[in-house]
């Protein structure tokens, strides 16, 4: 059982809390996109209002274990002060006798960010002495962090093995319980959607929720190994021939569980990926050996949405095409509008699905968005995430 933040006693308290303010920043160190601490807020201010000394610890880019200007916290410290209307220390370093001693000086209802985690190998190599640096800055610790629950880091799961008292913000109690709202106890029908560049990064995710859904669309360059699969000439498209054998396993599966597995029945074909290039939709049966598939067609989004209309729980990971290059962002949009416009609980995952819903203006129309692409692909791989058994087996529980 995981404590969440509104259920500890903070009060006076060093809180070591984990975010992800891994925001996207342009050549000025300008933050382009704050939803990621916006989203944390709700646990910052209920951390301040209930008296806690918060220290705020995040990564930033992949530094890999450097201390890299371009990749300091600074910029979000502004950012979060601007938003919270209230002063953000920054510390020069994430660890040390200086962070120390500024996270000592603290008082209740005070903030302090933390330098990039990231500067320090230790951080993603777990290492115990990195670990125990950090947890000396804290009497408790609250991870707000889904993104990154996936990857057994020292501020992810080395730190709440060496602090007595241990808890989840928010924003981790709304993917947790989203997640269980669709996976645990669905309200059917249960339709998950697949898409993405590779079979081999969502094998797992297949095979584990093919058996609970009722039922799957494959699309994205992954169906292409599907439609291999079925005897379908898919010229140079991408596909992974050494999985052809295992997309026939999951088509045979499929049929034996009665689960309904809908592929592309026509598909957008062009010489190459890129913009201004001349495409043209084709059936399945008639992909030209010379071109490659960058989009589902027409048919198959009528048949997709129709699909859609009739779920009850619709759980989608990964875009139908290439997405980023227009037009071939069509069959994703028209996708995207079929899940906004649904009644249906709605769960989005994070990364690209997450930035093609937005494109296509229905983040405001889904149920919930997830912050973390690879940590929800994790649990609907039907894993545990490192850092929730962490928070988990956290003593005080």
């Amino acid at each position: 059982m995981i404590r969440f933040i509104d259920q500890m006693d903070l009060d006076g308290k060093r809180v070591f809390l984990r975010v992800d303010f891994n925001v996207p920043l342009n050549e000025k160190l300008e933050i382009t996109d704050d939803n990621r601490i916006k989203a944390a807020l709700p646990t910052i201010i209920n951390a301040l209002d209930g008296g806690a000394k918060v220290v705020v610890a995040s990564h930033l880019g992949r530094p890999k274990g450097e201390k890299r200007p371009e990749f300091s916290l600074a910029p979000v410290a502004e950012r979060l002060a601007l938003l919270l209307e209230k002063r953000v220390q920054m510390a020069p370093d994430c660890i040390g006798k200086d962070v120390e001693n500024m996270v000592n000086a603290l008082q209740p209802g005070q903030i302090l960010m933390l330098e990039n985690l990231r500067f320090y190998k230790g951080e993603t190599e777990n290492d115990p002495e990195f670990a125990q640096a950090l947890a000396r800055l804290c009497d408790a610790y609250v991870n707000d962090a889904f993104a990154v629950s996936h990857r057994a880091h020292a501020s992810v799961v080395g730190v709440p093995e060496r602090v007595k008292e241990c808890g989840a913000g928010f924003l981790m109690k709304n993917e947790i319980t989203y997640f269980e709202k669709a996976m645990k106890d669905p309200e059917r029908p249960f339709l998950a959607i697949l898409g993405g560049a590779k079979v081999s990064s969502k094998l797992g995710a297949i095979e584990n929720i093919l058996p609970k859904v009722d039922s799957l669309i494959i699309g994205g360059a992954m169906a292409n190994t599907f439609l291999l699969a079925k005897g379908f000439d898919v010229g140079k498209s991408l596909v992974e021939k050494d999985l052809v054998d295992t997309a026939k396993d999951i088509i045979e599966k499929a049929e034996q569980s009665k689960t309904n597995l809908l592929l592309p029945i026509d598909v957008v074909v062009a010489e190459e990926l890129a913009p201004d290039v001349v495409y043209e939709v084709v059936s399945v049966e008639q992909v030209p050996s010379d071109m490659i598939i960058v989009d589902i067609g027409p048919r198959t989004v009528d048949l997709f949405v129709q699909e859609i209309k009739q779920a009850k729980t619709i759980v989608w990971n990964g875009p139908m095409g290439a997405f980023e290059i227009e037009p071939f962002d069509k069959g994703t949009k028209e996708i995207a509008r079929a899940v906004g416009s649904s009644a249906a609980l709605s769960i989005i995952g994070g990364g690209d699905t997450g930035a093609a819903v937005k494109k296509a203006g229905e983040s405001d129309n889904v149920s919930y968005i997830s912050t973390g692409g690879g940590a929800f692909l994790t649990l609907l791989e039907g894993k545990e995430l490192p850092g929730l058994k962490a928070l988990e087996k956290c003593s005080g529980l």
